[in-house]
This record gives structure tokens, C-alpha cells and sequence, in this order.
């Protein structure tokens, strides 16, 4: 029952930071991050309560879905290639990683076939790591005008990776910058826009991403133990 007894440290860790910041700690979800955890494992975990699941990886998100829970909220979090968007239109919740044009395009001409409308976060790569995707800073509200033009997509908020540091303090700043674009994408009342969600904050750094505003924290090593 590692799983289980991990979750239960990590809430803790949450409610915690949560209160430092005066937050409500019930509005912040963990999306447990199950690339290469085997499904035994997964399942006791969402038995413990995690409702939210994230996968990085399309073909690994197709192979697990059929053996869980059908009312379990996938996210797609990892970088989504274009001639993979088909496979989770209409399977997952929510797309944490719209980082280009060419991405938004895809998902308008698949999303607009099944006549839906899918939820998206834009990437930002906030810290202008070479090895991370995502839109600069700078290039954010254009995009988010762009985006909000398309009719199969609805832009929910903002996404980024921080830097991985051996202090999570040293990436508060990346945390913070990530929700001030979020209040100036807030006040600029797009239509069809919403900033509902900040994706920040992973095993190393979890506690400052809550303590500067995340509601969305995609938590893998924390709970399942360091894996292939």
C-alpha cells in the first residue's frame, strides 16, 4: 500500500502549503503521473482517492484506459505530436501542452469532425530552457487571441515545467511569473478564455508551486517511487 500511504503524505504536504498561502487546500487536485507504473499500482492509488490521472505518452494512454476505472479524468500532459491528436480527442479531460500553431490547428480539424469542443492549457516555457517546449512569455497573449478564434478548442489556463534544482525555492520565481501571465490573460477578458487552471509544481517542488497559486500538480516520483 506504498501508494496509498505516499498520497496521504502528500495531501498533508498540500493542506500544508495551502495554508501558508491562505488557500483552500480542497481546490487543489493532484493528477498522478502513471507513465511506466503498472496498473495494479494505479489502481490502488485511485482507490485512495485520486480520481485524476496524467499520461505522457498517447500509446500508453490508450493501452491503460480499457483496465481502469471509466470515471477517471485523464490529462495529457506530455508534448502532443500532431499526427497523434486523432487517438485522444474525446478520451482525455483535459490537454495540458498547447505549445504551437501547427498543434492548435490539429486539434481544431479533429475536435471540429467529432463535433466537440476540447479543453486545453497553454505551455509556457517561462524559465527559456532550450531543452523545454513551450511559448515564451512574451508570446502569450497573442497566442491565447489566436487560440480563442479556433471553435473546437477553449483555453482553461496555463501550463509550464520548471527548472529541475536541488532548492524548489530557486523556482518560486517561475511559479510566480507563470501566474502573474495568468491574472494579465485574466484582465484581458478574451472570449471563450478562462485562466480556471495553473499546471505547475511536480515531485521536487510541489509545496512552493501551491504556495504560489497552482491548482493543478502532476506528481509522479512523490507517490509512486523513482521508475525506469
Amino acid at each position: 500500500m506504498r501508494a496509498a500511504a505516499n498520497l496521504e503524505r502528500v495531501r498533508g504536504d498540500i493542506k500544508a502549503a495551502a495554508a501558508v498561502a491562505g488557500r483552500d487546500f480542497q481546490r487543489i487536485t493532484i493528477v498522478a503521473v502513471t507513465k511506466t507504473v503498472p496498473p495494479a499500482v494505479i489502481k490502488e492509488a485511485v482507490e485512495s482517492g485520486l480520481s485524476d490521472l496524467g499520461e505522457n505518452r498517447v500509446q500508453e494512454l490508450l493501452e491503460k484506459m480499457p483496465g481502469l476505472p471509466g470515471n477517471i479524468r485523464w490529462h495529457f500532459i506530455g508534448r502532443l505530436q500532431t499526427n497523434k491528436v486523432k487517438a485522444v480527442i474525446g478520451r482525455v479531460h483535459l490537454i495540458h501542452s498547447l505549445d504551437r500553431w501547427a498543434l492548435a490547428e490539429e486539434i481544431q480539424r479533429r475536435a471540429a469532425e467529432q463535433d466537440r469542443r476540447v479543453p486545453v492549457l497553454v505551455q509556457l516555457n517561462v524559465a527559456g530552457e532550450t531543452t523545454k517546449q513551450g511559448l515564451a512569455v512574451n508570446e502569450a497573449a497573442d497566442f491565447v487571441r489566436e487560440v480563442s478564434k479556433l471553435t473546437a478548442l477553449q483555453v482553461c489556463g496555463l501550463m509550464t515545467i520548471a527548472p529541475m534544482v536541488g532548492n524548489a525555492e530557486e523556482v518560486r520565481p517561475v511559479f510566480r511569473e507563470l501566474r502573474l501571465v495568468a491574472e494579465n490573460l485574466h484582465k484581458m477578458q478574451v472570449p471563450g478564455v478562462t485562466m480556471k487552471y495553473l499546471s505547475m509544481g511536480m515531485s521536487n517542488d510541489y509545496r512552493v508551486a501551491v504556495e504560489e497559486g497552482a491548482n493543478l500538480l502532476r506528481l509522479g516520483t512523490v507517490l509512486f517511487g523513482v521508475r525506469a
